[in-house]
């Protein structure tokens, strides 16, 4: 199998992880940061009014949610396809990060963290289910100020997770193809 894989040591040209986390990334910003104009919207409204921009505070919860929901979805591939790239990974060795860890730490403390926000996120899906279609279905504010908090802690968690993944290809050169075909002593610019 190994002499199937390509330069980035993947049976395919381009990694799937760091695509998808971004697709986490964006989609569960978005749902936190929708929430919160929401919950701003009675302060905010004069804004949009001014602006001309039609806006009803419920189109606000609704982006939140939908995008709550899709995160939660794409966040099982965006791990699972970390954890497939994570076992090809073959790093470069004898680097520390800058945060003193070698490959197989960084690698550990990045798998256990995205399994950590997936549970993360599914949960904040679920709570936010209940505060949309149970416990605050009849109110004009959807979400709780508890909720807007835990998501801006995950923020935080994700930067951390993120930092610990750009280690990985940056000073790793985990499925990075140019740092893997520098490491095999070729030359970038006739393979690729």
């Amino acid at each position: 199998m190994a002499d199937q894989l390509g330069a980035n040591h993947l049976p395919y040209v381009i990694p799937i992880h760091p695509n998808l986390v971004h697709l986490t990334l964006g989609l569960f910003i978005v749902a936190i940061s929708f929430d919160i104009v929401g919950v701003l919207f009675p302060v905010d409204k004069a804004l949009f009014k001014y602006l001309a921009i039609p806006v009803t505070r419920s189109g606000l919860f609704d982006v939140g949610w939908f995008n709550m929901v899709g995160a939660a979805v794409i966040t099982f591939f965006t791990v699972a396809s970390g954890f497939y790239e994570m076992l090809l990974a073959d790093p470069i060795p004898d680097v520390k990060s800058v945060w003193g860890l070698q490959a197989l730490e960084t690698m550990v403390w990045h798998g256990v963290g995205g399994v950590l926000l997936l549970t993360l996120i599914v949960g904040m899906t679920v709570w936010r289910g209940f505060q949309r279609f149970a416990w605050r279905k009849d109110m004009a504010r959807q979400v709780q100020w508890s909720y807007i908090a835990v998501g801006l802690l995950i923020f935080l968690i994700m930067f951390v997770q993120g930092t610990l993944g750009a280690h990985l290809g940056g000073e790793f050169g985990i499925h990075t193809t140019a740092d893997q075909l520098i490491k095999a002593g070729e030359n970038p610019d006739l393979k690729l």
